[in-house]
């Protein structure tokens, strides 16, 4: 039976990244694997272009088992370049660490490669038990009908709505005040704000029951 291991927000956090993945292995133990990283690679920590790097290289090691989603800082990245949102914004909320990783001075600079994979991503994966997504979900409209602004930003009214979902939903984008993941009837926050010194998180999947088994967690 595969394990499944959902991973919060990284932000550049390589280290953590680099020393998660190594303790997800180990706790799979040679069994089949899933990661699905909820987004933000980029922006505030020391090394986006690392954490990219390597979550491409952990894509290309296991294509299937890898599974990717866009977070906001993405996005964010990617309305810069595009010209639809302006730079200021994005280089004060972590912008300038970004560009100053792959040594360079705008968006439009960074490699082609990256900015494309960063366009790929999903916004969403439901494997029947969970839904997991970068910031959460439009209470009001069924799963299958969600906007990507709102996968990617929203925070209210959906952090304090108790209503079944039908799924867990599995979200970051929400930096907790501790360094516990935050799980509630229809919810789990994986966000345990690695990049301002807390804790990068993993919580461990089964698919026979949809609460985490536990958690891994690399400080």
């Amino acid at each position: 039976m595969p394990f499944t291991y959902a991973i919060g927000d990284i932000h550049g956090s390589l280290n953590k990244l680099k020393s998660l993945a190594e303790a997800c292995r180990k706790h799979a133990d040679g069994r089949e694997m899933r990661l699905v990283l909820l987004g933000d690679y980029i922006d505030r920590g020391p090394d986006s272009a690392g954490v990219v790097r390597f979550v491409l290289g952990l894509q290309e090691e296991m294509p299937e088992q890898v599974i990717a989603l866009k977070g906001n800082h993405e996005a964010w990245a990617l309305a810069v370049l595009d010209g639809v949102m302006p730079a200021g914004p994005w280089l004060l909320n972590g912008g300038v660490t970004t560009l100053e990783s792959y040594g360079v001075r705008e968006v439009g600079d960074l490699p082609t490669a990256h900015l494309d994979w960063m366009r790929s991503l999903r916004l969403s994966h439901n494997d029947g038990r969970r839904f997991f997504v970068h910031a959460g979900v439009d209470p009001q409209k069924p799963l299958d009908a969600q906007e990507e602004a709102v996968l990617l930003w929203i925070r209210e009214p959906f952090l304090h709505d108790t209503r079944d979902y039908g799924r867990l939903i599995v979200h970051g984008h929400t930096p907790l005040a501790t360094s516990k993941p935050e799980l509630r009837n229809n919810r789990l926050n994986l966000d345990t704000a690695a990049v301002f010194g807390g804790p990068l998180t993993a919580a461990v999947f089964d698919d026979l029951q949809t609460e985490p088994l536990g958690y891994l967690q690399v400080a």
